[in-house]
């Protein structure tokens, strides 16, 4: 995920310290039950879309504009489906972020699924019994999103 502008600006001050981020994960269905998948140019994996709202920007329009910038596919959010701390991550530059995930189940109504930026390689439509390998992260939201049935659960689990 490329860092956003503002982001790169508070970090000239607060250096590589711990900074507590929204960040947003669309998990996108087609008419024929397919999930939404990109292969990360960073990372190299598959993994559910996402990233990170601008500031003021509402989760659902981050969601819609996230997966348009790395897909070109069209959706429209449904419903939130988990709202999750994650544990603080460090990057590779020596950044700690520790982002507050909304997970949004979303539909898709337009666009062809294609490469529309350079955060990743490759996107496509997985069936969810053909999944390719995806971090717990992505496999449980999936999952989540494609309940419809509403899932609680305590911190820790």
């Amino acid at each position: 995920m490329a860092t956003p502008d503002f982001i790169r600006a508070v970090r000239e001050t607060a250096g590589h310290q711990l900074l507590s981020l929204p960040g947003v994960t669309a998990i996108v269905f087609d008419d024929e039950g397919r999930v939404l998948l990109g292969r990360r140019s960073d990372t190299g994996r598959w993994a559910v879309i996402g990233g990170i709202p601008e500031p003021g920007e509402q989760p659902a329009v981050c969601a819609v504009r996230e997966v348009y910038e790395e897909t070109a596919v069209r959706c429209v959010v449904e419903r939130v489906v988990l709202v999750e701390a994650r544990p603080p991550i460090q990057y590779a530059n020596g950044d700690i972020c520790q982002f507050m995930d909304i997970t949004m189940r979303c539909r898709a109504v337009g666009g062809e699924a294609r490469v529309n930026d350079d955060e990743s390689l490759e996107v496509g439509w997985f069936r969810l019994d053909a999944l390719p390998e995806l971090e717990d992260f992505g496999v449980f939201r999936i999952k989540q999103a494609a309940n419809d049935a509403p899932t609680w659960f305590a911190p820790g689990e």
